[in-house]
């Protein structure tokens, strides 16, 4: 953020043997994402945890990813996110079956683990509760050494038997062993389902033949993965600037508390619940978890009139352009309101843009969005939530941007039916 402040839209660092610029300029994000996005490619964070996501959605490129896109896009359709509302809020509220008035609770180990349990019973018809720790403990490990810029070191150096990179493909191992299993009981089953993995498994690849168990790994993994971590992070933060935020909290328990009544939310009442929607806008406005956007020029390319050589690392922050004073008045106060015309008043398109943009636009923004606004609808009617003292929160800027220590917090539970 210093360095946008300081040398403008555009401006260029080297990092070891990287040449990056960075771009701070909506239209300059808009020309890299969507005008000249063929000209680009992903770029090292993605790239660096190829063995975790080989080939699926999130890494792939070019005519194999279109395929795969065009495959998967189905089970992201309106109609189809919509049918998922009522698993989302029977899993919340199982989740909360547990809470009890007065506990401390870390609300980003809940929210990751509600979002993982969410996304594998919608998308593949698993439930995943025996499983569940081994993948956040994994994804853990990958979270951390993403941390450390070793995305950034030469491949070779990757191989070497250190103690992180075992720790890396320990974790790669367990949840290969997870997947597979999932696409093996299915398969030995036989059960035909209306759900993704079974349109994977039906799919065929560009032979004619059906999908490798490789294939079928690397698509099952990526959304497994990618379909709850963001949510998650998300969800996280939007507690914790609740818990900063008790007028708005307010706010919110009143538009609650006006139209639910005590009762489950469910998707037809999100269009009743629009300042919910803010929050939740809001909140990935300040703490995107999504934070940076990186790809690779493929040619010599110009951006803003400045010459990009072929090779080179082009770089977006969400965070730099989300907390812009160009675009939003008193950028670092959580204010939702700040969108009740639908966008921030004279901002241009990607002075937002948690979910990226152009043909890469994450395949899940409406899944994650619907989401977002239900678990938070179903917790915060029934708990007021306050940062637990002397629990310091910090952000760390991984691939996502997750909590360093968890976020503490303390549960309220509310007076039952406050509307007689």
């Amino acid at each position: 953020m210093q360095w946008a402040r300081q040398y403008g839209d555009i401006f260029y660092y080297r990092v070891f043997f990287r040449h990056i610029y960075f771009i701070n300029n909506p239209d300059f994000i808009e020309h890299v994402l969507v005008t000249n996005y063929q000209s680009f490619i992903k770029g090292e964070a993605l790239q660096f945890n190829r063995r975790i996501f080989g080939n699926g959605l999130l890494t792939n490129e070019g005519d194999s990813w279109l395929q795969q896109r065009h495959l998967i896009q189905p089970a992201f359709h309106r109609d189809r996110i919509e049918s998922y509302g009522d698993t989302m809020v029977a899993y919340t509220e199982r989740m909360m079956a547990a809470w009890h008035d007065g506990e401390v609770r870390d609300i980003h180990m809940d929210m990751m683990r509600l979002a993982l349990e969410i996304v594998a019973k919608v998308l593949f018809n698993v439930e995943i509760t025996a499983v569940r720790d081994r993948i956040a403990g994994a994804l853990n490990t990958f979270m951390e050494l993403g941390s450390r810029g070793r995305m950034l070191l030469p491949p070779i150096l990757r191989l070497l038997p250190t103690a992180d990179n075992l720790r890396y493909r320990r974790a790669a191992r367990h949840l290969d062993d997870i997947v597979y299993g999932l696409i093996h009981q299915r398969r030995s089953s036989g059960e035909i389902a209306d759900d993704l993995l079974y349109g994977l498994l039906q799919a065929q690849d560009k032979g004619g033949g059906a999908m490798s168990d490789e294939q079928l790994r690397d698509e099952v993994m990526t959304l497994l993965l990618a379909g709850h971590e963001t949510t998650a992070v998300s969800l996280s933060w939007t507690w914790y600037l609740l818990g900063q935020y008790p007028e708005v909290e307010k706010k919110l328990w009143s538009e609650l508390r006006g139209v639910l009544n005590g009762r489950s939310p469910r998707v037809h009442d999100l269009s009743r619940l629009p300042y919910t929607e803010r929050v939740a806008k809001e909140a990935m406005r300040l703490y995107p978890p999504a934070w940076a956007i990186v790809r690779n020029s493929l040619k010599d390319c110009e951006i803003g009139g400045y010459r990009v050589p072929a090779g080179a690392t082009v770089m977006m922050s969400q965070w730099v352009m989300h907390r812009d004073p160009r675009y939003y008045d008193q950028p670092e106060r959580f204010n939702p309101d700040r969108w009740l015309d639908g966008q921030a008043k004279g901002a241009p398109k990607f002075a937002y843009f948690p979910f990226g943009g152009g043909p890469r636009t994450c395949i899940g923004a409406s899944f994650a969005a619907m989401e977002a606004v239900l678990v938070l609808a179903a917790i915060a009617q029934r708990y007021q939530i306050r940062i637990a003292r002397d629990c310091p929160v910090e952000a760390l800027p991984t691939i996502t941007l997750r909590p360093r220590h968890g976020i503490k917090v303390v549960l309220t539970k509310r007076v039952e039916n406050p509307i007689a």
